[in-house]
């Protein structure tokens, strides 16, 4: 096969197409819940601890009349990703535990039959205990 051919067939496999569009939602999504963070959980919360805006808390390490050379450790920021994060992993979670119950694993269904060529051993095997 060519190139293009294999290409093309690696394309259009399911879970590909799949992946891909869990990708933009998922880019999707995390600009949704970065928003929700950032302008509605985050200043409530601020006001409540003092009026302060945590996007903007940072540790100064080096200082400078210029803004675009402060150096700065950017905590607020940090927090303000660690509460994204949990909230991400919050709503994966109930997806994948709504997921479940609308697919239920069956336990109780019946294993298999083996392939043919390994009944047909196993019948030798035991036609050869027999003869012993």
């Amino acid at each position: 096969m060519s190139f293009a051919k294999d290409f093309k067939a690696f394309i259009m496999r399911g879970n590909v197409v799949d992946l891909a569009v869990a990708v933009v939602i998922g880019g999707a999504f995390g600009k949704i819940v970065t928003s929700l963070v950032n302008d509605i959980i985050m200043p409530p919360i601020g006001i409540l601890i003092g009026g302060i805006d945590f996007s903007k808390l940072k540790l100064i390490i080096q200082n400078s009349p210029d803004p675009k050379k402060v150096v700065s450790i950017n905590y607020g920021a940090f927090i303000n990703t660690i509460i994204t994060f949990l909230i991400i992993a919050l709503a994966i979670f109930v997806v994948i535990k709504l997921l479940e119950r609308l697919h239920p694993k069956q336990t109780d269904a019946e294993p298999p039959a083996p392939p043919a060529d390994v009944v047909l051993l196993t019948e030798i095997r035991d036609l050869l205990k027999q003869q012993r």
